[in-house]
């Protein structure tokens, strides 16, 4: 049986807690789509029906590595976000505005 975190966390120390509490954040910072629909509890036929399309195109969707934007923007919101775009620059980040119009 798996054991919980609170009581895994108990026997190392304070350096090994903050290191793998850092590399959680680092994980759940980036997730592939599949990843993100799991974490919502969300199966690919309850996303299909969200966007009125087949759950065979959800998977299409998820397996892509290159999308219109509008596409992403919309399957976010089928599972309940919203998606903004941000660059990076070494001055800063700038949320780019179009995406709120998509």
């Amino acid at each position: 049986m798996a054991n919980k975190w609170s009581k895994l966390k108990n026997d190392l120390s304070v350096e090994r807690v903050e290191a793998i509490d850092n590399q959680v954040a680092i994980e759940l910072a980036e997730m592939p789509l599949n990843k993100i629909r799991n974490a919502r509890h969300l199966t690919q036929k309850q996303v299909a029906q969200e966007l009125s399309i087949n759950q065979a195109a959800v998977s299409k969707i998820e397996n892509q590595t290159d999308m219109h934007i509008k596409t992403l923007g919309r399957f976010i919101e089928a599972m309940g976000g919203k998606l903004e775009l941000v660059a990076t620059f070494p001055e800063g980040k700038v949320k780019i505005s179009e995406l709120a119009r998509v």
